[in-house]
């Protein structure tokens, strides 16, 4: 996975929005990420679950990486994560024809020929 993050930082196409630094990835979590290149990652691993769950819409992939939502002396219960960051991180990914709409509209994205060129090189 360090090596797709690294080919993901590469493309010029991918870059963090400028309200990445305080924004949570999900109603389950507290505090926004530590991490300084943590959008980085997150496009990198929506570009793998597109890669390995085929035709993917926004709401599959938020259900991805929710969460438990600690809602005090009530019992906990799953939360998506961020719809509005695998949808920024989708539209990047698109723009830089790693991944395309399908011809069905209600399908989602796939990977074209040159996402899968970038899946496999980083897989070796």
């Amino acid at each position: 996975m360090s090596k797709l993050i690294a080919e993901v930082k590469k493309i010029k196409e991918v870059q963090a929005p400028e309200w990445a630094p305080f924004v949570k990835t999900g109603a389950s979590k507290q505090r926004p990420p530590v991490e300084l290149d943590w959008w980085y990652t997150r496009v990198a691993s929506v570009l793998g679950k597109v890669a390995k769950y085929g035709p993917v819409g926004t709401n599959r992939l938020a259900k991805q990486y929710g969460g438990r939502k600690n809602r005090g002396h009530r019992p906990d219960k799953k939360c998506s994560g961020s719809r509005n960051i695998v949808r920024k991180s989708l539209q990047q990914l698109e723009t830089a024809g790693l991944i395309k709409q399908t011809d069905k509209p209600t399908a989602g994205k796939v990977l074209t020929a040159k996402g899968k060129e970038l899946i496999n090189k980083t897989r070796e």
